[in-house]
């Protein structure tokens, strides 16, 4: 086998690697950004929870200092409605967190 063969089989070896080493970066990197917005999207609703709560709070207090209320129930209709938004954040990053441990277990 001539020098310049071997060169050109060389040659055609490495762009082969680095084209397969390519196409797994890319996926790696692929992967690894869906993570991320999996993570950011998590992070929001955990705020958006937070809030929640301090709207639950705050309705507490307006309830129990501001309208001289006994006792507040999950019935009624303003703590009713801030507890169903936050069972559906809650449900939502229940979801998130199954999706991102599924995503980085593959």
């Amino acid at each position: 086998m001539a020098f310049s063969d071997r060169m050109k089989e060389v040659f055609d070896q490495s762009v082969a690697a680095s084209k397969e080493l390519a196409a797994k970066a890319g996926a790696t990197a692929q992967k690894l950004g869906e993570q991320g917005v999996l993570m950011v999207e998590i992070r929001q609703l955990e705020a958006q929870a937070q809030k929640l709560v301090g709207r639950l709070g705050a309705e507490a207090y307006q309830a129990f200092a501001e309208r001289q209320e006994d006792t507040i129930s999950a019935g009624s209709a303003p703590i009713r409605t801030i507890l169903s938004e936050l069972a559906l954040v809650r449900e939502s990053i229940e979801r998130k967190e199954a999706e991102l441990k599924l995503k980085k277990g593959n």
